[in-house]
């Protein structure tokens, strides 16, 4: 059997009373954390989305194959073209494809079929799942888990935009093809999500929306 190589892992260890604090103001922070639909279009330091995605590429992944790509979209043209493309598909979901119900439940956060943020954020990130690598002579090399290992770098992403002082939104426009299509993107690749990225417009304001409890998203089994 091959053998293969393995190095010492580097352990956080902290004591009690700093577990608990990291913990806390880290719940702290993240329920600050929003979703926003207006934003300034003033420019983000050089080099802050690198950072973010290197932070969001630590996720696990299924054989630690870390099937993502992260396109990071400032083009104008091409923001328009994601917008107006965009555009096109939830005017037809909102018209044709969701259910009563459904736009019943989105009522309250004021959502419609214009998606000015796409133009007007300073940065789109658009994340694609790699369903296979391809190689050079066209050979195909399976990922595994790949919904799951993307939705997780997704989650670590949305934390390290927040962590750095900014906001976002996780849109999903469906069906998105048209990304693959606008961005040139290879054909082991599918659009996932799209992010506007960047600070939030003057006064800006957002839906009183409440979350859930500790008692009703945790169950203990003791």
């Amino acid at each position: 059997m091959t053998e293969y190589p393995f190095i010492a892992l580097q352990p956080n260890i902290l004591d009690e009373p700093e577990m608990l604090e990291r913990a806390s103001s880290f719940y702290t922070e993240l329920n600050l954390r929003r979703s926003v639909r207006e934003y300034s279009d003033k420019s983000l330091p050089a080099g802050l989305l690198d950072k973010i995605i290197l932070a969001a590429g630590t996720a696990p992944s299924g054989a630690n194959k870390q099937p993502w790509t992260f396109c990071i979209v400032t083009n104008a043209e091409m923001k328009k073209q994601i917008r107006m493309a965009a555009e096109t598909e939830e005017q037809e979901s909102y018209n044709q494809r969701m259910s009563e119900e459904w736009l019943r439940d989105l009522a309250p956060l004021g959502t419609n079929d214009q998606k000015p943020f796409l133009e007007v954020a300073p940065a789109l990130i658009v994340v694609f799942r790699r369903i296979f690598e391809l190689e050079e002579d066209g050979h195909k090399h399976n990922n595994y888990y790949v919904q799951e290992s993307v939705g997780i770098a997704c989650g670590m992403l949305i934390a390290a935009i927040h962590h750095a002082g900014l906001v976002c939104l996780t849109h999903t426009p469906s069906p998105m093809n048209f990304l693959e299509k606008i961005l040139g993107r290879p054909s082991n690749e599918r659009a996932y999500l799209l992010i506007p990225v960047g600070y939030p417009a003057a006064e800006v304001r957002v839906p009183d929306i409440h979350r859930k409890t500790l008692e009703e998203i945790c169950v203990r089994y003791e």
